[in-house]
């Protein structure tokens, strides 16, 4: 097989949420909100928490474990976790989450884009297959950004919900049905300051140099996210289908970053495609950041929504500002 004809496939798919569930009446019996407030800005309706001593990378080790049993493989040549909540601020949690796996020893890292995180670790790790440097990569999205919220802010608190999601790529024809193609990642750092937690780094410590009281938490401008993110969106995805060779009308399935229904159906509105080749999984866990993209993969294929053959096109867009989309034929595969 040469260069060319080299691909990285979707061979499984894994899902994974913490049993514990925060709906939005729980919310409102904790702050000045209601379940019809957050319900008509957002389409959320509950989310999934961890609990205390709970971690990223404890998700990130059961949906990786149920990705492989979903590909039937017991190995990866490498482990790459897509997280902006790690484990630690170092080192990275993708090799704690290898060794956890059986995986010790392969090569394994982090990728923090936030929302796009799960997009830009596809394209790393198709990267890593399509140039024969592995022949197989675990990719894992994985956040709970619930551990970096304002306990007092209404607005953060009923928009994110804790998971993970995770694919197994393996080498295949770029012909094969699950065969990623139309790669397209953009950035734009000249607004990052729309979507961050402003300490935890070396512009403010958490010791040493002391920083605000609340720079710790994450923060979001709402307006501009909306704006932004429907616009990138849309021009990514269609330029991802361009990419593929398919014209959007004809895609199948549009399956994008949960991060608001009114995103979803505002996208769907600007690359004129009907909302209903749009999966959406949102009411029921929430924006879980970069888990978000095959959380929404795994709930639309156990509902029916993805079937093999299908033409669908990922979608993302988070803080950096990142964006990105992927395409690909949908495989003839089962979530674990």
């Amino acid at each position: 097989m040469t260069g060319s004809d080299r691909a990285a496939v979707v061979a499984g798919l894994g899902a994974w949420v913490p049993p514990t569930v925060v709906t939005n009446d729980d919310l409102a019996r904790q702050l000045d909100t209601s379940d019809e407030w957050i319900s008509s800005r957002t389409g959320i309706r509950r989310r999934h928490v961890i609990d205390p001593g709970g971690s990223t990378g404890d998700l990130a080790v059961e949906a990786g474990r149920r990705a492989l049993k979903s590909a039937g493989e017991e190995r990866a040549d490498v482990v790459v976790v897509a997280t902006s909540t790690p484990d630690r601020p170092c080192p990275a949690t993708a090799p704690e989450v290898a060794d956890r796996l059986g995986l010790g020893g392969v090569g394994a890292f982090d990728i923090a884009a936030v929302c796009t995180g799960f997009v830009y670790a596809l394209g790393a790790a198709a990267g890593f297959v399509q140039a024969g440097f592995a022949r197989s990569v675990l990719v894992i999205g994985a956040d709970t950004f619930s551990t970096i919220l304002n306990p007092a802010d209404r607005t953060t608190r009923a928009i994110f919900g804790d998971g993970a999601g995770a694919v197994y790529l393996r080498v295949g024809a770029a012909t094969e049905p699950g065969a990623l193609k139309g790669l397209h990642l953009g950035s734009d750092g000249g607004q990052s300051d729309l979507i961050q937690v402003a300490a935890g780094g070396s512009r403010q410590r958490s010791t040493g140099r002391p920083a605000a009281a609340d720079a710790g938490y994450f923060t979001m401008e709402g307006r501009p996210v909306f704006a932004e993110a429907v616009r990138h969106m849309a021009a990514s995805v269609t330029t991802t289908a361009g990419a593929a060779g398919w014209a959007v009308e004809d895609i199948d399935k549009v399956v994008l970053h949960q991060a608001n229904a009114r995103i979803l159906a505002a996208v769907a509105e600007r690359i004129d495609v009907p909302l209903e080749r749009f999966p959406a999984n949102i009411e029921r866990v929430g924006n879980t950041v970069a888990a978000s993209i095959p959380l929404a993969l795994a709930d639309a294929s156990a509902d029916g929504e993805l079937r093999p053959g299908q033409r669908v096109v990922l979608g993302g867009f988070g803080g950096g500002l990142t964006w990105g989309s992927v395409a690909l034929v949908w495989p003839d595969i089962t979530a674990a």
